[in-house]
């Protein structure tokens, strides 16, 4: 634990200016800060406001504030935390802190990691700080800072997180400055979370959930039998022989196998425009919605995702990405995804039903029965501009009549791009 001298000294609030030691006459100023904190700073869509806005008004308070930064701790899948930084004159930038051994190491290294520790404001004489009391002590002295103070920020849910802020002033810091922070930082504090708050429960829908179906739970749809019906092309895919290949696997080796399997498939439907809804253990479903008067469009959205998946799939297998070759069945059909609310009582999923999701899921099921990667419906067929090629009428479960199936033609499938040689 790094010991307190005379280089780095308890800050506010042990033994810092208390509120009541606010000058009148900056109060007024200072009450306007924290309104506009719980109002604009809170709520304003434009994320960089909140931190340039209270570092501009912190300075028009008397509070000589040339860098500012924020950590905020985040709740999602591919980062663990946002980090914002203000410089004066030069505007706000941000940055993603992953998830990883690195990215840990470097918050330990930071005065972040100290606050959070102790509980308690960080001031830093930086001129007489040593440069390995901190990682980034030896860069604010470059850019010419005098002092630094970083104070901790524990939201009510229990996350650490933080802002600090660095002067060029040589006086630093002032008694008056300190009392203007006190007064303030808690009301930046609740602004903050609120903002988190928000920010955490949007993250945690979109990825569970998808992009349109988070938004409608948002705007309210969360009631029990709540159907959406959606007119689009679907995308069934699901990998073959995956109960087979997943025996012979350790649980966390088949976690890897299938998000190495789903890295394949997910960024073309991303790409083109399409909608990851469903998850279902080693498949998907995906839709690429119907806009306006669509002639065909969605359609050749959701070809060209698939085409693009299967040249994934087969560049991962030549890569050795996956202990043995994985294949994948892709099935389009265009129609109605109609998807709501199904449950009992307080908990409800947001599912995917319908004829003709079952019938995308039916034709996925020919795919290793014809010996194809990429089947097609004829309603899905009718709406490409390009020729498939029949291959008859089969019958499916759940369906009375027999369904005409195509497939590509063979000069419309691209070929895998050659392995480059060592030399290449």
């Amino acid at each position: 634990m790094l010991k307190l001298d005379s280089t780095i000294s308890d800050g506010p609030p042990k033994d810092g200016p208390a509120p009541d030691a606010l000058d009148p006459r900056v109060l007024p100023g200072a009450v306007a800060l924290r309104d506009w904190l719980l109002d604009a700073g809170a709520r304003d869509p434009d994320p960089d406001l909140l931190l340039s806005g209270f570092s501009e008004r912190l300075i028009d308070l008397g509070v000589p504030v040339d860098r500012a930064t924020t950590a905020i701790d985040a709740l999602h899948s591919e980062y663990s935390g946002i980090g914002r930084i203000w410089i004066r004159h030069a505007g706000s930038t941000f940055r993603l802190f992953p998830h990883g051994v690195q990215s840990t190491e470097v918050y330990e290294r930071s005065p972040f990691a100290w606050v959070h520790r102790e509980r308690r404001w960080l001031l830093l004489d930086l001129p007489s700080t040593p440069d390995d009391a901190f990682g980034i002590v030896p860069e604010l002295k470059d850019e010419g800072f005098a002092q630094y103070l970083c104070i901790p920020l524990i939201f009510s849910s229990g996350s650490a997180n933080g802002v600090s802020l660095a002067t060029r002033e040589p006086g630093g810091f002032g008694a008056a400055a300190q009392a203007v922070l006190r007064f303030v930082v808690p009301t930046l504090a609740a602004a903050m979370e609120i903002r988190a708050t928000r920010q955490r429960l949007d993250n945690v829908l979109r990825i569970y959930v998808g992009d349109e179906t988070h938004q409608a739970i948002l705007s309210g749809a969360i009631q029990r039998g709540q159907v959406t019906r959606i007119r689009s092309s679907i995308l069934f895919a699901d990998m073959r022989s995956y109960t087979r290949i997943s025996s012979l696997l350790t649980p966390e080796a088949a976690v890897d196998l299938l998000n190495n399997f789903f890295d394949c498939l997910v960024p073309p439907i991303e790409a083109e425009g399409g909608e990851v809804l469903k998850y279902l253990g080693d498949g998907l479903l995906a839709i690429f919605r119907a806009r306006g008067d669509d002639t065909g469009a969605s359609a050749q959205s959701a070809l060209s995702a698939a085409i693009d998946a299967l040249l994934r799939l087969d560049e991962a297998n030549r890569d050795g990405r996956f202990a043995m070759p994985v294949a994948v069945g892709i099935a389009l059909h265009h129609g109605e995804a109609a998807y709501g609310n199904v449950g009992s009582g307080s908990r409800l999923d947001f599912t995917v039903i319908g004829p003709d999701v079952n019938l995308a899921s039916r034709i996925a099921s020919m795919n290793k029965v014809l010996g194809e990667p990429l089947l097609m419906s004829r309603a899905f067929a009718d709406h490409l501009w390009g020729d498939p090629e029949p291959l008859g009428s089969h019958n499916l479960d759940g369906f009375a009549e027999p369904v005409p199936i195509f497939r590509l033609r063979a000069r419309d499938v691209p070929e895998p791009e050659p392995l480059l040689s060592a030399s290449g």
